[in-house]
Order: structure tokens, then sequence, then C-alpha cells
């Protein structure tokens, strides 16, 4: 079973993709900031992250920037999943290491399926 680690501030929104994940075979794990998911990630090694950007203190810009130059979490994965959705956000996202950007409201499916392609490889 293949383990995501979720980090967003939002507990309405851990919810919906935890529930979303589960649903579909997937154990999950949480955390409600940028340092506390870096915290998460290295002690755990998720196979998957899912990333909001906007949250107190880091952002996920800088949390995705700081796991995916650690060496120690900078093959896991990261989705952003955010309310942020300019080009330029996007673009920003991918240059700070996430491997997929999915602008908010995101579907089960388009989750589901992205998390499945990024943990293939």
């Amino acid at each position: 079973m293949s383990t995501v680690l979720i980090i967003d501030d939002s507990p309405t929104e851990v919810h919906v993709l935890k529930t979303w994940l589960e649903k579909n075979g997937f154990s999950t794990l949480t955390a409600e900031s940028g340092e506390e998911g870096i915290e998460k990630a290295k002690a755990e090694k998720p196979d998957a992250i899912i990333m909001d950007v906007v949250m107190p203190g880091m952002s996920g810009f800088q949390a995705t920037r700081q796991l995916s130059k650690d060496p120690e979490t900078s093959r896991i994965p990261v989705v952003m999943v955010t309310t942020k959705d300019q080009e330029t956000d996007k673009i920003w996202g991918m240059r700070q290491g996430a491997v997929a950007y999915l602008p908010k409201p995101v579907t089960e499916k388009q989750l589901v399926d992205k998390i499945k392609e990024v943990i293939a490889g």
C-alpha cells in the first residue's frame, strides 16, 4: 500500500483529500504546516506528497524547495494542490521541485489518477 503525506492547513481540505485517497487504497499521513510536513517526510518517507501553497509560516513553495533539495527527501514526488491557479504560480511550483500542479477545486479522479501516475514514476 502506498502512503501519501497531505500537507495542508485546512482541516476541511485535509479531510476531503484523506477520504478520497483512503477510499482508493492509499494510506495517508497529514501535516498542518510546511515545517511539520518536512519533518514527517524525513521521518516517514511517504511515496508521494500533496502540498498546499498558502499556509501560515513556510509556504508550500518553500517547503517543496527544501524537500526537493534534501537528498533524504528529493526522490519523493510532490504534487501541488492549491487555489493559486495562475500560470506563473504553476511554473514557480514546478521550478521549486513539484512534479505536478493541480489547481483547486480538484476532483477525486484527477487527484487519484495524478497520485498513481507520480508514484509509478
